[in-house]
């Protein structure tokens, strides 16, 4: 059994932020390199890279660009798939049905597309934990845990 770390797009913005020396930048990015020392497979899931990417092309920002490029260089990279996708749709259905809906009606929801993947890497027996800013919304679906609070 493999312990994966699934990157959500708020720890993946900050250790691929343009501001490099920004403490909280820095903090990031120790916490990334530590957790392969701690037996945790990182891996960039595709809707979290589209998540900070299409918002690093609008700002203009080459450097983050160029860091997200090198981390997805660096470590595994989970596409989306068909499966992602006809199970993210009924992710997204069931929580509104409960009346925890985790984003708007007419949104993609990001949240859901990842859960689903965190959900299909632990049906292959592995232990996957989704790190995270905002783990309320996530966390109706899998094991999702503030970044700082994985170790």
């Amino acid at each position: 059994m493999s312990k994966i770390v699934l990157l959500d797009s708020g720890p993946l913005g900050i250790v691929t932020n343009p501001k490099a020396a920004s403490p909280l930048s820095q903090e990031g990015k120790l916490w990334l390199q530590s957790l392969p020392l701690k037996g945790y497979i990182v891996v960039l899931p595709e809707i979290a890279d589209y998540e900070v990417r299409r918002e690093l092309i609008r700002a203009g920002k080459v450097a983050g660009i160029r860091r997200l490029d090198e981390l997805k260089s660096q470590i595994p990279y989970r596409p989306l798939t068909t499966e992602v996708m006809l199970l993210a749709a009924q992710l997204w259905a069931d929580a509104r049905k409960r009346g925890r809906p985790t984003a708007e009606p007419n949104a993609l929801d990001g949240d859901v597309i990842l859960a689903a993947q965190a959900i299909l890497l632990a049906n292959e027996a592995n232990e996957v934990v989704i790190a995270t800013t905002n783990v309320g919304h996530l966390s109706q679906f899998v094991d999702a845990r503030e970044w700082r609070s994985i170790s």
